[in-house]
């Protein structure tokens, strides 16, 4: 078993400076509760953890697979719920592709070997709240 590690430092404020990877992301809230609004809050990066972690997966089946999509973006919301704590209740990923002739059954074969296999913030994820999906093919 493997240990990932990362802190949060705070600066001032509601501000503070993860290190992740030896990469800085910058936290803050709304001004309404104190904060300058100098970056993201913390609740919407795990929806950039999902989406970050299929669309890597994704994209390194289809490469497997000789399907090279000329776009390709993952979008995902996530219903809050209106009570303290205030957390996610479910989560849907949209996983949008352009291309030329991309064959569907393919795209589909990626997304659920991901969702099912290899992405590890989903398995997590669906432990405590239902993930659904869906593709979309843009012209």
């Amino acid at each position: 078993m493997s240990t990932q590690k990362t802190s949060v430092e705070w600066l001032s404020e509601m501000t503070f400076k993860a290190k992740v990877n030896g990469h800085e992301i910058i936290l803050d809230a709304d001004a309404e509760v104190g904060g300058k609004d100098l970056g993201p809050r913390p609740k919407p990066l795990i929806l950039v953890a999902l989406a970050g972690c299929t669309g890597m997966d994704v994209i390194a089946i289809l490469k497997k697979m000789k399907v090279n999509p000329d776009y390709f973006n993952v979008d995902v919301k996530g219903e809050v719920t209106e009570e303290h704590p205030k957390q996610f209740s479910s989560m849907h990923i949209v996983y949008e592709f352009r291309g030329k002739d991309l064959p569907l059954d393919k795209l589909q074969k990626a997304i659920d070997l991901s969702q099912e296999k290899y992405c590890g913030v989903s398995a997590m994820l669906k432990k405590a709240m239902p993930i659904t999906s869906e593709i979309r093919i843009l012209d």
